[in-house]
């Protein structure tokens, strides 16, 4: 069963950012593939629009620019929700484009990105250099016509802003237009002055876009504030034991702060600069129940004392459950490290699965997994690679350029360079 999501990612593009030079594009619309077709992908209910994948996965050596794909989402959204509000006129915007290239230094990086919100396509981006933003746009397509809202160039020769707003876009546009500086984006200013027709592409980023640029340090926190409930605690127990492991309970224990927890060895400074921090706050500690071999009585252990793996697991709980229960999109960087390839199969069998999956949320992610690469688990359409070309820039492209067999031993051919993106180690002499 299909259920129309409310959010969806069609598309992102990124020019001159990091290792990336050229206009790079990731894509997760669907081929016409029967494989897998009824889990893995959804209709996005547009006729205008092929089947979109609920997950895609990126590959590639370390150094590559998988990385800095997550790093150009991440500051693409934090640049529209703090770009109006978080600086003045004449400080530096922190972009970073491609340095090896005396060119490219010199110009702005582009960013743009295709999704859906409440049933209505947009088409928004930007390109901006450490001092200004060069260019902005946004295109609508309310039953599937392209109308173009408003587009802000600079003219190189004046040095001045060319705007224009089409008839479809309505309010202050003039009042939003001067309000907004040189280094901010007109649609950051516009919603900071109450603008209504841009809210749903605001609120895109703001609350159905999640980021998380370094897997191995997403924090428990949430997961913990989400077992304060007794519903989401039991949501969350069912997950860590769907993922076979043998907890009966997840119990919290509330504990005042004192400077006598911390450890002895640690330096006075940073002690009392702790203590000032948490002195009369309530800490929390979360233990997990485990069965006995050989009493009736669980035994505890404290989230530190688990694994690294079931940390990781556990940190992962909250956001990954909150993802499908709203329908949102989760790009992740590494989503393998801490975790057994068994546990990478679970997480994206609850993306996968339309049962577990039934708001259409998207996962896009970067691994070294190669054990993700089966027939039985991922399209041919749902994988991509980075390599660096000759002039030492990612390179970013599908599986689908090499055409490969219905079938294929994908993992294999990977393995085996069919494919590029794949480390070349020299040999080490003594």
């Amino acid at each position: 069963m299909i259920v129309q999501g409310t959010t969806m990612l069609i598309e992102f593009n990124v020019t001159n950012f990091r290792s990336f030079l050229g206009r790079q594009s990731l894509a997760l619309t669907a081929n016409a593939s029967k494989e897998l077709r009824e889990n893995n992908c959804f209709s996005a209910h547009m006729s205008s629009l092929p089947h979109l994948l609920r997950s895609c996965v990126v590959y590639g050596p370390n150094a590559a620019g998988k990385s800095n794909l997550i790093r150009a989402a991440a500051f693409m959204k934090e640049f529209v929700l703090s770009s109006a509000k978080d600086s003045q006129e004449g400080e530096k915007i922190d972009v970073a484009p491609f340095l090896f290239n005396r060119k490219s230094r010199r110009s702005a990086s582009e960013f743009e990105i295709i999704f859906i919100q409440q049933a209505v396509r947009y088409q928004y981006g930007f390109a901006v250099t450490d001092e200004r933003v060069i260019a902005e746009w946004l295109i609508a397509y309310p039953e599937g016509r392209a109308q173009k809202w408003f587009e802000r160039d600079l003219d190189p020769a004046t040095q001045k802003e060319i705007w224009y707003f089409g008839p479809r876009f309505t309010g202050r546009r003039k009042v939003w237009q001067e309000a907004t500086r040189s280094n901010a984006l007109f649609l950051s200013t516009a919603i900071q002055l109450n603008n209504e027709q841009l809210k749903p592409i605001f609120n895109w980023f703001r609350h159905h876009l999640h980021i998380i640029t370094q897997a191995a340090t997403v924090s428990p926190l949430f997961s913990m504030a989400e077992c304060e409930k007794v519903v989401k605690k039991e949501k969350i127990l069912e997950f860590m034991n769907a993922a076979d492991l043998s907890i009966t309970d997840i119990q919290l224990k509330k504990k005042s702060f004192s400077a006598a927890d911390l450890p002895d060895d640690m330096p006075e400074n940073l002690k009392n600069e702790i203590s000032k921090d948490l002195d009369g706050k309530q800490l929390t500690r979360i233990f997990f129940m485990h069965p006995s071999s050989d009493t009736n009585e669980d035994v505890p252990l404290e989230l530190s004392e688990e694994s690294a793996g079931t940390q990781k697991l556990f940190a992962l709980a909250g956001p990954w459950l909150d993802i499908l229960e709203n329908g949102y999109v989760l790009l992740v960087d590494e989503m393998d490290t801490s975790l057994h390839p068994i546990m990478v199969r679970f997480l994206l069998d609850l993306i996968h699965h339309s049962e577990t999956n039934r708001k259409n949320a998207q996962l896009v992610f970067t691994t070294h997994d190669t054990t993700v690469l089966d027939k039985n688990i991922m399209r041919r359409d749902q994988v991509w690679f980075v390599e660096k070309n000759m002039e030492n820039a990612t390179r970013l492209y599908p599986l689908s350029d090499y055409k490969p067999r219905k079938g294929e031993a994908l993992q294999r051919g990977y393995l085996l360079g069919r494919y590029g993106a794949l480390p070349f180690p020299g040999e080490l002499r003594f």
